[in-house]
């Protein structure tokens, strides 16, 4: 297969990072899985690989920007310039406290996950893509990202500010080819479901990449 350009996805599982990684894969795009468990993202590699797609693993805790960046560093020479971003690391079930049970130090690791973690993505990437002259960054959130929830303070909190931040660079960045958009899924990802399924999510979200406009988009109902 002739490698056109380069994905990588932050936060890559065997559910929906895989399936982006098959659908962007079948359009030619190398494809970089960042994870922090080196052993599944091996196994992940090795099975993504078996179907023809050019993969490589890259491993790295999102938590700590200097090791993301060099990850996505080692991803850009290996694969070539990474054209599209994907950040959608699943948080962790400790970041989900209720809102009087969350002080200051309960919220270091949402931040670390849902602000530091982007921005160091982002500023790893982003000189590559307007080298190219075209890009795609995709920000995929859970529902608290639009309806803050007082039994899930860390992820509303982070969530919000991660919006934001993604908001801004589609503003900024829209005048540079650079087209920044926001993936909201309420709930979980469920096989089968006619709208959150993972192949389902990954077509939402190559559609996202291919027609480039507005900045948020909902996988589902916020009620459902």
């Amino acid at each position: 297969m002739v490698v056109v350009s380069s994905m990588a996805i932050v936060g890559a599982g065997p559910g929906l990072g895989a399936a982006v990684a098959r659908r962007f894969g079948r359009e030619g795009f190398g494809i970089a899985l960042v994870a922090r468990d080196r052993e599944r993202l091996d196994a992940l590699v090795r099975e993504l690989g078996e179907t023809g797609i050019t993969v490589r693993g890259f491993a790295a805790d999102v938590r700590r920007p200097e090791e993301l960046a060099h990850a996505l560093d080692e991803a850009g020479r290996a694969l070539g310039t990474v054209e599209v971003l994907q950040y959608s690391p699943v948080p962790h079930r400790d970041f989900m406290r209720p809102v009087l049970e969350t002080g200051h130090r309960e919220l270091v690791g949402p931040i670390e996950f849902s602000v530091y973690g982007p921005v160091a993505a982002v500023q790893q990437v982003l000189p590559g893509m307007r080298r190219l002259g075209r890009g795609t960054i995709l920000f995929v959130n859970g529902g608290t990202a639009v309806v803050p929830r007082p039994e899930r303070a860390g992820t509303s909190i982070a969530f919000a500010a991660e919006t934001a931040y993604g908001h801004l660079l589609h503003e900024r960045l829209a005048g540079e080819g650079i087209h920044v958009g926001q993936l909201v899924i309420p709930g979980s990802i469920t096989a089968g479901h006619a709208r959150k399924d993972p192949r389902v999510l990954a077509q939402l979200l190559w559609n996202m990449h291919r027609e480039r406009h507005g900045f948020r988009h909902f996988a589902d109902d916020l009620d459902s």
